[in-house]
Formats: structure tokens, sequence, C-alpha cells
């Protein structure tokens, strides 16, 4: 009986803790696989989202968040550079931006 009382007590607090994570809100940030466009002339990326109001060259390539990281690449805009700005949703909030419950406040990631 104390077993099993104790095993209830246990189970209760666990879940009791997942609740609270999972309602809790964390710092998210883009993945570095995140789409984006290398503007080589420039010596900058562009978030999807911005490429028709960035004026780009031809001197182009599609690539990620990380690559334009390894190589040292700012953002080309401020449009970009709030497109790939962290968050601080709980993942009960990502959950519903996901399910289209809630708008997504980031589109390109």
């Amino acid at each position: 009986m104390k077993r099993n009382r104790l095993f209830i007590a246990v189970l209760l607090l666990v879940l009791g803790a997942a609740v609270v994570w999972f309602f809790m809100p964390q710092e998210n940030e883009p993945s570095s696989e995140a789409r984006i466009v290398l503007e080589h002339t420039h010596r900058t990326y562009i978030a999807p989202s911005c490429f028709e109001n960035s004026e780009p060259t031809n001197f182009l390539e599609e690539s990620t968040l990380g690559h334009a990281q390894e190589l040292n690449y700012p953002p080309h805009s401020e449009c970009t550079e709030q497109a790939f700005q962290s968050n601080d949703d709980s993942p009960a909030v990502r959950l519903m931006k996901e399910l289209g419950l809630m708008a997504k406040t980031q589109t390109d990631w």
C-alpha cells in the first residue's frame, strides 16, 4: 500500500513538472539549417521573406544560416535581421504555431 502511494506521489510530481515545463517560456533560436540566400557581392545573407525588397545583385547562392555564419556574413537588411531574431515562446506556443492554431511570427524558420 505504501509503495502505491509513493509511486502515485512520484508520478504526480513528474507530471506536474512536465506541465510546468510545457508552459514555461524558453529562448528559441533559428536552426543553422534555415534556408537563406547568400549575396556574395555585398558579403551578406538575405532571408527568403525579405528577398523581393532587398535589390540583390546576380552573385547569389542558396545556402543555410549556418554556412552564412561560418563565412561571417552579416544580415543584408533590418528585415533579414528581424526575420532571424530569437523569441521566447513556450513549447505549448510553438506547438500551437506548428499546428496552425496561432500565427507564426517568424516565417523563415
